[in-house]
Parts: C-alpha cells; structure tokens; sequence
C-alpha cells in the first residue's frame, strides 16, 4: 500500500481545505490492481492506494480517509458485501462512496450491493474514461460534503469569518452535480470575470459552445442512464484538453457545453476545439440512429473578440451559438468559427 504523508500546516486565516482525490482499491488480484493503477497513473490530480488483504481494508481506509473507495466483491474469507456494511457502520468511512468494482454483472447482485450501502457499480475491467468519470464524480461529491462540514464549523467558531465562509461555500455551490464540472451559473460568474479582465488587458477571450449531436436520439434509444453517462463521458473529454487553470469548461444546460479560454485566439480555440471533436469521436459510443456517423459525436460553435465597451457578453455568446448552428448544419460533428 503506498505511503500516506501528512497534509501541510493549517494557515492562520479561514481557509477551505483543497482535499485531493484518493482512490483506495480494494482487490486481491494484482492483476486487477495493476490495471486500474496503470488507468490512474497519468492523472496528477489522482492518488492511487490499494489494499491486497481484505482483512486489512476497514483499518487501511481509516487510516487513508479516501474520497472513493473500488471494492471488490469475491476475495478469500471476506465477503465484500459485508465490507461495504462495515465501512458505513464506521463514523469515518459512513459516507465515502463505494464503487463496486465486480466480475459479475447480475441485476442481482447489483441491487444486492446497492442495498448494503454502495454508491455505484462496475464490471471490470471498465473503459479507462469511463473509470475516470466515476472516480472524479463521486470524489467530488465526497470532497463537496467534506468541505462545506468544515466551512459549518468554521462558521460555529468565528461568527467574524462569515462573509469568507460564505464565499467558500458558493465555490462549492457553483460545480454540476451531474457531471462534476462547473454549473451554468459558475459559467456567467465566469464570463464575466474574463470579459473585464479582456478588456483592461486587451487580450482575445474566446468561447466554445459545445453540443452533443443527436442526444435525444441517443436518450430515446439507450435510455437516460445511458444518456447521463454520455453526458459525464463528454464532460471528461472537455476538461482532457485544458491546459491553463484560467480554462473553464462547464455545463451549460442539458446536452450542451461551454469551454471559457481566456488570452486565446480563434485560431487556438479552434486547435481545442477540434481535438475534443476527435477524442469523443475516437470513443465511438454507439448512436446507430445518428445518421451519417452511427456513433455519438459532437458540434461546436466557437467565436473570439477582444473585450470592449463597444462589446457585450452576450454578443460573444450570441456568436459562438451561431458558428454551432452553422456546425450543425453543415453536417455536424466539426467546428466552426463564426465571423465577428
């Protein structure tokens, strides 16, 4: 099991805790071990842990404190199962969330994990995307409860800290529950912070309106848990390809996204844009009644102005939403830059 080092000195003022997400896997086989370390590996963002000995889970995740656990269901003497009770019978490991991570993929023995406390369930080995969607989703979910408990007793303690716990407890108001990524009202806050910021620098802000092709085919033919997936799969695709922390990519309502890139030009936006076109494309999700392409594939609109008191916002969006029509009709699954 890889070694666990304290976190860092608290600072003197109120400060919400940036927890990481921690994967700990529970699996006697290294194989399996070795498979999801090595879909894990690259992501900087991910600390990977694992426990061989199901009889040392209980005592390693308390001692870990992850924000997902992956659990395996048939080890030797230990019924996962009855694991997944024991860790929501511990007040520190009550609401982690539990990720069953089985070889069997029986209505039966899904319901049967789900009513002993589990959160989700996996046949192994999944898509690698797919892993990574599940781990951030529910990670960040957990690291959400983590914080807003600590930002409430910040609150108890300090009646003077108010206004600063406020303004943590509105970051954590501001992400999708869905997808895990920025909310429609995290986006406007957003734009409007970088079109200021645009203008006093005079540097380009470019947009990306992002919509996923033939998504109420692909709902009305695979079924809304599907569609849901469709939808966290392309969230994850979106936020693979930016590379700035100024970068934003948000949900913007129902099958449509919203990539932010600040100091960039069209002509960099398009680079982006095209490359998330061809990540979704190359996962080829079946959509067999999206004609022509028979898989789920994505259109996008993007426009680029310098910010101005002669510009809007709103002008800005209202270009990028053209450029993705044009997208669309021109036989969707491409980019198109609209003429500002």
């Amino acid at each position: 099991m890889s070694e666990v080092h304290p976190a860092a000195g608290a600072a003197p003022e109120i400060h919400i805790t940036p927890f990481k997400v921690r994967v700990l896997l529970v699996d006697d086989q290294l194989i399996i071990i070795e498979a999801v370390r090595r879909m894990l590996a690259d992501q900087s963002d991910i600390e990977f842990h694992y426990v061989s000995d199901p009889h040392q889970a209980l005592r390693s995740a308390g001692e870990l404190r992850p924000t997902v656990i992956l659990q395996d269901l048939l080890m030797p003497e230990v019924d996962g199962f009855d694991l997944i009770r024991q860790y929501r019978a511990n007040a520190v490991l009550e609401h982690v969330p539990v990720i069953v991570l089985s070889a069997k993929d029986e209505p039966k023995t899904k319901a049967q994990g789900f009513a002993v406390g589990a959160n989700d369930y996996m046949v192994k080995l999944p898509d690698k995307l797919e892993l990574l969607a599940r781990v951030r989703y529910h990670s960040g979910a957990h690291i959400s409860r983590l914080q807003r408990d600590e930002a409430f007793r910040f609150l108890r303690e300090s009646q003077k800290n108010l206004a600063a716990a406020n303004i943590e407890l509105r970051k954590l108001a501001a992400l999708d529950s869905l997808t895990g990524i920025a909310n429609r009202r995290r986006f406007d806050e957003v734009m409007q912070i970088e079109w200021q910021r645009g203008q006093r620098d005079k540097q380009p802000l470019s947009l990306l309106m992002c919509d996923i092709d033939c998504f109420k085919i692909y709902n009305d033919s695979y079924g809304h848990l599907a569609g849901d997936l469709c939808l966290k799969k392309t969230a994850a695709v979106l936020t693979e390809h930016l590379k700035r922390p100024a970068d934003l990519a948000a949900r913007y309502g129902g099958e449509e996204f919203a990539i932010v890139l600040p100091d960039t030009d069209a002509a960099g936006a398009m680079i982006v844009a095209q490359a998330c076109i061809r990540h979704l494309a190359s996962l080829n999700i079946e959509n067999a009644e999206a004609k022509p392409h028979g898989k789920v594939t994505m259109s996008i609109g993007v426009a680029t102005l310098v910010p101005s008191p002669a510009g809007s916002v709103e002008a800005l969006l209202t270009a990028a939403d053209s450029a993705l029509y044009a997208a669309k009709n021109g036989g969707r699954n491409q980019a198109c830059v609209a003429t500002v």
